[in-house]
């Protein structure tokens, strides 16, 4: 193909497309997704509103009444902004055409979000994967050794991180703020942080280079795909230059601002499935042979011996996790499991004890 070889950048050649497999029909336990659904009372009520929306307009692009919305319910500091988008994902792809100047890098650790190295080479810049230590937890020396060599543009730490559950140690991600400086910019990710329930996101003003990054997927909002960002004003206004400017469509933007209004629901869920992952990471250690690691997250990862024929045997009981063991060699013989409702816990939990 001559024509796809003359136009296609080779960074886009040598890249695959992202992978979401068919899940009908099977207990869906690997996309970190809220199981639970709304009452009947509050689906009418969300219909209702989103009647209501003038679907034949365009969004207004200030989006105030949702920003307010979300600095009132997600503990944004005072006299702080945030930029949206649409999901994550689109605040990752902001970033990296925001500070894609010639020769710019992109620095996180691995085994980590997917995206993270995938915008950066989008964009034409160089990835640098930082391997964690084999108890997954942050190399710190590494890292500060990478940044002293590379100077990346960005940096990203998520906290926790995907797919491990690790939640890094603060005076590590403070140093690693500190060793970047006025070089590059930081980003906090915590896409999980109703699971960890500890935050950067009060310690904005003790960083200029800090951005602190949010999605409301793993809360129960994961279909309607917004994600929110907050820093310093500078460096705000320059992401909203590169920011698409009707990002949110109406519909997100009112399902948003009427669960904002629900969100005790929201984080009462988020506190069951904290119980629930303490109960489910019980009781795979007492399988024979399973190590399950440490998470903050909503979802476990385990070692497992001969972890693709356990995924094999799990998806012909028509149970869905996620076979990580090819990401990264630190991860070899994992699966990841999301953490769900008690039901479909026990169902996940009499597979995985057959399938061993």
């Amino acid at each position: 193909m001559s024509l796809i070889a003359n136009i296609i950048r080779p960074e886009v050649l040598a890249l695959s497309a992202y992978h979401v497999p068919d899940s009908s029909g099977f207990v869906k336990l690997d996309a970190m997704e809220n199981p639970y659904t709304l009452s009947s009372d509050l689906q009418r009520a969300l219909a209702e509103r989103l009647a209501q929306v003038a679907l034949n307009r365009y969004p207004v692009p200030s989006y105030t009444g949702l920003k307010n919305a979300i600095r009132q319910q997600f503990g944004i500091p005072e006299n702080y902004d945030v930029v949206l988008g649409n999901g994550s994902d689109e605040l990752i792809s902001m970033v990296s055409v925001a500070c894609a100047k010639p020769g710019a890098k992109v620095l996180a650790p691995v085994p980590g979000f997917v995206m993270y190295a995938m915008s950066a080479h989008l964009a034409g810049m160089d990835f640098v994967g930082v391997p964690l230590c084999a108890d997954l937890t942050l190399d710190k020396a590494a890292m500060l050794a990478a940044i002293a060599e590379h100077r990346p543009a960005i940096t990203y730490l998520a906290y926790p991180n995907n797919p491990t559950g690790t939640l890094f140690e603060v005076a590590d991600i403070e140093a690693i703020l500190r060793a970047v400086g006025d070089t590059g910019i930081v980003i906090v990710d915590e896409a999980y942080q109703p699971f960890a329930q500890t935050s950067f996101m009060p310690r904005l003003a003790e960083f200029d280079n800090l951005l602190v990054m949010r999605t409301v997927s793993k809360l129960g909002l994961a279909g309607i795909r917004l994600g929110y960002m907050s820093g310093s004003k500078a460096l705000l206004d320059e992401l909203e230059k590169v920011r698409p400017p009707y990002n949110i469509n109406v519909l997100t933007e009112a399902a948003a601002e009427f669960m904002l209004q629900h969100v005790d629901i929201l984080d009462d869920q988020a506190a069951q499935l904290r119980e629930q992952r303490s109960a489910l990471a019980a009781a795979m250690r007492q399988l024979p042979g399973v190590i399950v690691f440490p998470s903050a997250a909503n979802f476990l990862l385990i070692r497992v011996p001969q972890a693709e024929q356990v995924f094999a045997n799990l998806l012909k009981q028509k149970i869905l996790v996620k076979n990580v063991g090819k990401m990264h060699a630190l991860l070899e013989n994992c699966l990841r499991i999301t953490v769900s409702t008690p039901q479909e816990n026990a169902l996940f939990l009499d597979a995985l004890s057959a399938s061993l």
